[in-house]
């Protein structure tokens, strides 16, 4: 098999989009030798033909999947802040200028890198940020009730059972019948 220059390959920069990847890859030199656009499911197909190096990507919603994968597969992922990319950033931001300032971030020995989850974790992530979402929300309607009651000169106190307390008191007082 011939020599490539993919064969010298020391980090790659992954910039993660919905539907295409950007990668942009560095030799030990630091020559530029990779600059390729991929489809997602191309992914794994495209890194089975790269030599084992470190992968750098920044943190995003896929860059843990893309993480175990590549890391399964004998690469060296590396999930980096954004905040830690910006630096190394040159010239007008594009797909290609993020991912290549993604590979040069990632071969700095000292950068925090955030650690890999596991589908497990991230489902309960999923869990916490929905539920809190929903105690958010419901807390805004209760929040809007009391300030339509105010309006009617009809104060309640703070909090859900306090709400629930007073629709009685409410409904009788205003000769409303309640459909529940």
């Amino acid at each position: 098999m011939a020599k490539t220059d993919f064969d010298e390959l020391m980090s790659i920069g992954i910039d993660i989009g919905k539907d295409t990847f950007h990668l942009v890859g560095f030799d030990h030199d630091g020559q530029r030798v990779l600059r390729k656009q991929i489809k997602r499911l191309a992914l794994v197909a495209t890194f089975e033909k790269l030599p084992r190096c470190i992968v750098g990507m920044e943190a995003c919603l896929s860059a843990h999947f893309v993480s175990r994968t590549l890391r399964q597969m004998g690469f060296e992922p590396r999930i980096i802040p954004a905040i830690y990319v910006k630096p190394f950033t040159k010239g007008q931001k594009n797909d290609y200028n993020d991912a290549e300032a993604i590979a040069e971030a990632a071969l700095r020995p000292n950068l925090q890198t955030v650690s890999e989850k596991s589908q497990d974790q991230l489902d309960l992530q999923a869990l916490h940020r929905v539920r809190s979402r929903l105690v958010s929300r419901r807390t805004a309607t209760i929040n809007q009730i009391r300030a339509f009651l105010i309006e009617q000169g009809i104060t309640v106190r703070k909090g859900l059972r306090a709400l629930r307390n007073s629709f009685e008191a409410i409904w009788t007082c205003r000769g409303i019948v309640p459909l529940l």
